[in-house]
């Protein structure tokens, strides 16, 4: 199984092409600095929402990415454009991608 951070927030709409901006460089930090980080989906919805879906190797690679919050540019610059955090919560996958 793999754990899953799902992270709702706001984002004006003005912002929204800096954000997709930045994203590169937030995963490149991500991939660098974040033991067990596996991947992350992003995802638009309506009135100015996203879903931010990361994939961790486990629940301990989770906690130890929130406790080095922005620590790198790239984070920092995508953290920096969110308006407000809607929910963020996490789970675990029950099956396989592709399967």
């Amino acid at each position: 199984m793999t754990t899953v951070e799902i992270t709702r927030f706001r984002v004006p709409a003005e912002r929204a092409d800096a954000l997709l901006a930045a994203r590169p460089a937030m995963l490149s930090d991500f991939q660098a600095d974040r033991a067990g980080f596996l991947g992350a989906r992003l995802i638009r919805l309506p009135a100015d929402e996203w879903l931010d879906v990361v994939f961790w190797g486990s629940s301990e690679d989770y906690a130890e990415s929130r406790r080095r919050g922005a620590n790198r540019p790239g984070i920092q610059a995508f953290f920096s454009l969110i308006e407000s955090v809607v929910s963020t919560e996490e789970g675990t996958t029950t099956d396989v991608v592709g399967a």
